[in-house]
């Protein structure tokens, strides 16, 4: 197989974090829509309670199965029947958890106002359904993810979003007063587009990589095949479907059981903590549900300006991430003590590590600086002079700015940490996390109740440094036995740290200076400050960025030359 798994990982990488600044653009129009023309208690019925729902139906179903089946894959574990029955468990899944939790938002959650209350609930249905149709396309999803077609998931997905937007901001313009009604359509909407569009895609691609193999035996040059049918067919000798149906249940040829047991296995240790994760990721939404701490109102608020602060998790850590955690787990093993393996795959995953470490740690630092002194104009642009009166949403994006460093922190380590994890390791994790669960449950309340909104941001805080000294301490052990901790290498420099700490002065007397008098100004101080700090970052870490490049080069071109050969 020609396929390289780190270039597709920064591929993936890169593919994504372009599809999340279209995406994150498109939501924060819609959200400044809402708040300026419809009101922000509707925003918070739909971004907090509804998008709460689909997150929890989402996540719970699929996501210990589909991490567990990457890692099966890599190890030859188990058979591709068997992964595609597997991976259809999520639809029964999905349908198992929608009924307790609709009973839940419907009727032991705070309740909406009367006037909302039909949408509501028509809102919550919408998205229950559109969540049990989504994990049909799971398979075709997990299929383009191994086999590495990275181009396909941002079109589609991007397509999905554009489609979703649309129609839910036609129906807005056309009634504002059903604002509900058309975000629980368009949940749907987008749902069907995510079929269609996966398995449109291998409805088509089969029968050509089929007719590509059959004239391969016939030619000699591939040259001539690539100009007939693209990169795409290449490499492909190990596909194992030759018919659109094989992706569903069932319908692969399969010598072996239906279901394999390790498989299984490892899906009830990802299960067990993947509900913890949960909790942890969305605590303080649901704290938010289960006890009227806060009112819709605010809780848009809140909801509003935590996204603004996640702008770098969403454009580019989150991206890094899931593509750092697909690359740890296609070159590291789980069972085999590093020493045992591969040490050009072990070295070349510790530079990874401590690369990618070092970068988003550096990109956190930076928005923590710039936060301080652009917070207020940034949300008075957003939201207008209305939403940033009392100063609340000014200082929730400060203190989220906080949450950011550890934030990228933590999505590395913690990734790299469950990507070479083995069975029982998880499940020993599994118990610390429900320690870090409860606690941040006990925290995010306990704190809220002392400093209001910005208590959630304080729990999150300390619940991040938990999880961080965990995974820090298991990176620590595991290279123990084959070289220095990579970690250590992952600290940004003092060049860095010098101009970053002289840009955030110079943008707080900016701020001082300019505060009424002129915001442009300020912003192009920002700017220049902001330019600084990366340029100094570069120029401390140019032997980085050179080393990043040609080894980018040399692997594109390996695959090339490789390809030609053939």
């Amino acid at each position: 197989m020609g396929r390289n798994v780190l270039l597709s990982s920064l591929q993936n990488a890169s593919f994504s974090i372009v599809f999340q600044i279209i995406c994150r653009c498109i939501t924060f129009a819609i959200n400044a829509f809402i708040v300026r023309n419809v009101g922000r208690e509707v925003l918070g019925i739909t971004n907090v309670r509804l998008l709460l729902l689909e997150s929890t139906l989402l996540f719970l179903s699929k996501e210990a199965i589909q991490r567990s089946a990457l890692s099966s894959r890599h190890n030859k574990q188990c058979t591709w029947a068997q992964l595609i029955n597997q991976l259809w468990i999520t639809v029964p899944v999905c349908f198992t958890l929608a009924i307790p939790c609709l009973y839940i938002w419907l009727h032991w959650l705070s309740a909406v106002d009367a006037v909302y209350a039909e949408q509501y609930r028509f809102g919550c249905f919408a998205i229950a359904f559109s969540c049990i149709i989504e994990m049909t396309a799971e398979s075709p999803i997990f299929v383009g993810q191994v086999f590495c077609f990275v181009k396909l998931k941002v079109i589609l997905d991007t397509g999905h979003i554009f489609i979703r937007s649309f129609i839910f901001i036609t129906i807005v313009l056309l009634n504002k007063d059903i604002t509900i009604y058309a975000f629980g359509i368009a949940q749907i909407t987008s749902a069907c587009t995510i079929i269609v569009g996966n398995y449109a895609f291998y409805y088509f691609y089969i029968p050509r990589l089929l007719r590509y193999r059959d004239e391969l035996k016939k030619v000699d040059d591939k040259r001539v095949l690539r100009e007939k049918y693209g990169q795409q067919y290449e490499n492909m000798e190990d596909f194992p479907f030759v018919s659109i149906r094989q992706m569903l249940p069932g319908v692969l040829p399969n010598p072996g059981s239906m279901f394999n047991s390790d498989l299984q296995t490892l899906v009830l240790s990802f299960a067990k903590q993947g509900i913890l994760k949960q909790v942890l990721t969305e605590g303080e939404k649901y704290v938010m549900s289960v006890s009227p701490v806060l009112t819709f109102s605010e809780q848009a608020t809140y909801d509003v300006v935590n996204n603004m602060g996640s702008l770098a998790a969403r454009f580019i850590f989150r991206p890094i991430e899931d593509s750092s955690y697909f690359y740890f787990t296609q070159s590291i093993s789980r069972d085999t003590p590093l020493a045992e393996q591969r040490q050009s795959a072990v070295q070349e995953a510790s530079d990874v590590l401590a690369y990618v470490t070092k970068t988003v740690t550096s990109i956190g630092l930076l928005a923590f600086v710039f936060a301080q002194s652009y917070a207020g104009p940034v949300l008075l642009l957003y939201g207008g002079a209305d939403f940033v009166e009392g100063g609340l949403p000014e200082l929730l994006l400060r203190w989220h700015s906080l949450a950011i460093v550890l934030l990228a922190l933590n999505g590395i380590t913690e990734g790299y940490m469950f990507a070479t994890n083995t069975s029982r390791q998880i499940d020993t994790y599994n118990y610390y996390m429900a320690f870090f669960s409860v606690t941040f449950l006990l925290l995010s309340y306990q704190l809220t109740n002392w400093f209001g909104p910005v208590g959630f941001i304080l729990a999150n805080c300390c619940n991040m440094s938990f999880r961080i000294g965990y995974s820090v301490f298991y990176v620590g052990k595991q290279f123990r036995q084959v070289g220095p901790n990579p970690l250590l290498r992952s600290l940004p420099g003092p060049l860095y740290l010098s101009v970053l700490g002289v840009c955030g002065v110079l943008c707080k007397l900016s701020e001082a200076y300019f505060a009424g008098r002129s915001i442009l100004w300020h912003l192009l101080v920002g700017v220049l400050c902001t330019a600084a700090s990366v340029a100094s970052w570069s120029f401390e870490n140019r032997q980085l960025l050179r080393t990043g490049m040609a080894r980018y080069r040399a692997r594109k071109q390996s695959i090339t030359t490789s390809a030609d050969e053939r």
